[in-house]
């Protein structure tokens, strides 16, 4: 019989033993981490929940940008990220690759397509990395882009769907809707972006038009698959609220327009103009040249000269300074003063803008008419008084902001210390205001006396629940004037455009009494003074209509446009302005007034538009612009007209001349007593130099009157300035109606 050795006894039970240890070991270790539900120091719960819980992104967008009848000015539009994928991994059927297989050809390929430099492009798709993206080429390509590249069917080259802002009138409201665009983080390579306003209402308004992307989020297995209990959870997307602004669409594509053919004309440096109505305060439309495409971001200036450019506005504040003397009873306009120029203590004398020759003694009525200078310095120093007018300056609104609800409105500059500079500021000259403040200060002309505050955001709504976040409401800022005082300044304003004497008469609209006043406004000079020169000033024009009673105020500037000599500052600012004030007043339904019988044969003629008479015979021509009362001055012996100025198309004043250019030789007319003006387009269409010597109307011309001409000659004139007492023979010697068609 066999023993048993201790040894074995003594190693099983010692195993046993150990087992037994572990097991209690193993034991006590379950029992802490059921008790406790934490392994070193982490809580199992919520690994298995990160892990085996999947979260989805619901992608919000951005809110919209709206006109006062709901259509897009900006919105959300999709767009697409290129990727190419590097994992090698991901391609299990080598006939079918889901990698960028040839660096080399991909970025030859690719590369003009992204606009990136091939080498560039190969060294990104030489990454050690799964997935790179190609930086801001790659990114926000259009639908039209992700075709063309798929086209070419390159291995592993992919896109991510996304969203970029879109703005769908292009150049449309520019500086007021401003742009937003993607922020990216640092790195290049990832595709983490927010959209954020950069310029105008989008940067402004950014808070209420950002928006916060939901989610979804439910249990998987480990392979990722949906558990039949999957737990979902939605946390809805949050979009962002819609902006609503006054702006009218089709008001604002009148401006667009009119502006685009004026700087194309005339390239001028700065063309503003403002659409409101008076009786609301609402911007209808707002743009400025230069401008830009939102979509491009071609950006040349980043204010908004709307509400940001400040400078001395000429005489279209000869409005206010007639209605605050008005309201004070201080304005007679049957009232007689010298014309020409007016003394001022301790400072140079203030002139007429026609070189201080004036117009000799003439009312009140005729000085608003012909934009005298004098006549309004004294009405502010001899009739209303200094300080009485520094109060309507602040009752109008001139000596603060607008408070309208869009950021970079400056305040004015108001020189009011020197006696000349107070006189000056009547009439526009010495101190600076901004466009926005002519506007709200005009509401009170044409609304009654009542005043309205400018705004531009109209409403802003969650597209959600439809709730209204914020909504603008009408709000009168003050009353200057009393109606009967409003009224009686719109029916003066009116004979500045309808009047033989008035600097408005280009703004003439057949059918529509447009009341108003023309401006020119001095620029500073960098090296001291001001700039000088045909053309070297700021033109406008503040007009309201229909005069009884004012539905549109339209504002219009245009900075140093490029003129021909013969070219007035009022023509790239009529352009405007009539084009957007009729088709405006069109377009709202306000029916053109009748004309009756007794006014289409009597009344004076105050304007034509001018027809083309290229290739017509020199008599037809000449007899035609006869029956229109016009004067038809024929260039040459020829019997067929091949040049003309003015151009087609160009309104003219009743009674001017109309220089007719014909096939045959040419003689020299007699210049004598002509207006600088008339002289000019002799020398343009006949294509001749010309050297001023003087001011005024010509006295003597260096090639005789029946010489002819040929071109290339040069031909000097001697100009003087005439004397009141035979100011009247010149005018009638001259061929214009009045002296010349400049402005004040």
């Amino acid at each position: 019989m066999k023993v048993k050795n201790k040894n074995i006894n003594r190693g099983a039970a010692l195993v046993s033993l150990l087992f037994a240890l572990l097991f209690f070991i193993l034991f006590i270790r379950f029992v802490h981490i059921q008790v406790t539900g934490k392994v070193d120091g982490q809580v199992l719960a919520a690994i298995a929940e990160e892990r085996y819980t999947m979260k989805r992104g619901i992608e919000a967008t951005r809110g919209s940008i709206l006109d006062r009848n709901g259509n897009v000015i900006a919105q959300d539009t999709s767009a697409y990220t290129v990727v190419a994928i590097l994992d090698e991994d991901l391609t299990t059927d080598p006939d079918s690759p889901r990698h960028v297989v040839d660096p080399h050809e991909t970025a030859i390929k690719l590369a003009p397509l992204l606009n990136m430099d091939e080498n560039e492009l190969e060294r990104i798709l030489s990454k050690d990395k799964k997935q790179v993206e190609f930086g801001r080429n790659g990114r926000d390509i259009s639908h039209n882009l992700k075709q063309q590249i798929e086209e070419l069917d390159l291995p592993g080259i992919a896109f991510i769907r996304d969203f970029k802002r879109y703005y769908p009138n292009g150049v449309f409201a520019s500086h007021v809707v401003g742009y937003a665009q993607k922020v990216y983080k640092e790195d290049e390579d990832t595709n983490t972006s927010v959209i954020e306003g950069q310029l105008g209402l989008e940067k402004t308004l950014n808070n209420y038009l950002n928006e916060k992307d939901g989610y979804l989020t439910y249990h998987s297995d480990k392979k990722g698959f949906r558990l039949p209990d999957a737990n979902e959870q939605i946390v809805p997307p949050d979009n962002g609220s819609n902006v609503y602004l006054t702006i009218d669409q089709k008001i604002q594509t009148f401006l667009e327009d009119s502006m685009n053919k004026v700087n194309e004309e005339y390239k001028p440096e700065k063309i503003i103009g403002i659409v409101a109505d008076p009786k609301t305060g609402e911007i209808l439309a707002m743009s400025s040249r230069p401008s830009f495409d939102p979509n491009v971001r071609n950006i040349t200036n980043y204010l908004n000269d709307a509400i940001s450019y400040r400078f001395e506005p000429g005489s279209t504040m000869k409005i206010f300074t007639l209605a605050a003397a008005i309201e004070e009873g201080a304005y007679n306009g049957n009232d007689v003063f010298q014309s020409g120029s007016y003394q001022v203590s301790g400072s140079s004398p203030i002139r007429d803008h026609n070189q201080g020759r004036g117009w000799g003694p003439i009312t009140f009525e005729e000085g608003v008419q012909r934009s005298s200078n004098v006549g309004f310095a004294i009405l502010a120093k001899e009739k209303l008084g200094t300080e009485k007018l520094y109060q309507y300056l602040t009752r109008f609104g001139f000596t603060e902001p607008t408070g309208i609800n869009i950021d970079g409105e400056v305040d004015s500059i108001i020189n009011f210390e020197w006696e000349r500079d107070k006189l000056s500021t009547a009439f526009g000259q010495a101190s600076a205001i901004t466009p926005i403040q002519q506007i709200q200060a005009a509401t009170a002309v044409a609304n009654k006396g009542q005043m309205m505050q400018p705004y531009i955001v109209d409403k802003i709504i969650d597209p959600d629940t439809s709730e209204v976040i914020l909504d603008q409401k009408p709000k009168v800022k003050g009353t200057p004037i009393s109606e009967a005082t409003s009224k009686e300044t719109l029916s003066i304003l009116e004979t500045v455009v309808t009047s033989p004497n008035g600097t408005g008469k280009l703004y003439n609209i057949d059918g529509y009494q447009v009341a108003g006043k023309t401006g020119t406004a001095q620029i500073t000079d960098p090296e001291g003074g001001f700039l000088d020169g045909h053309g070297n000033n700021i033109f406008s024009f503040l007009g309201m209509a229909p005069k009884d009673n004012p539905r549109l105020i339209v504002y219009v500037a245009v900075q140093q446009p490029k003129l021909k000599d013969f070219e007035s500052g009022a023509e790239p600012v009529s352009a405007i302005f009539n084009t957007v004030m009729k088709n405006s007043l069109q377009y709202l339904n306000i029916k053109p007034l009748q004309k009756t019988d007794s006014e289409s044969v009597k009344g004076p003629v105050l304007g034509h538009k001018v027809s083309s008479y290229i290739d017509k015979s020199v008599e037809e021509s000449s007899a035609r612009l006869k029956e229109m009362e016009l004067q038809p001055i024929i260039l040459g012996n020829g019997d067929k007209v091949v040049d003309q100025l003015p151009r087609a198309g160009t309104q003219v004043l009743a009674t001017e001349a109309i220089m007719l250019k014909t096939n045959g030789e040419f003689t020299m007319p007699d210049l004598t007593g002509w207006s600088l003006r008339n002289a000019r387009k002799v020398t343009s269409l006949l294509d001749i130099n010309l050297r001023v010597e003087g001011k005024g109307y010509v006295i003597k011309q260096s090639i005789g009157h029946g010489v002819e001409v040929k071109e290339g000659d040069t031909l000097v004139l001697e100009l003087s300035e005439p004397n009141m007492d035979d100011s009247e023979e010149l005018e009638e010697k001259d061929t214009e109606l009045s002296e010349e068609k400049t402005e004040e």
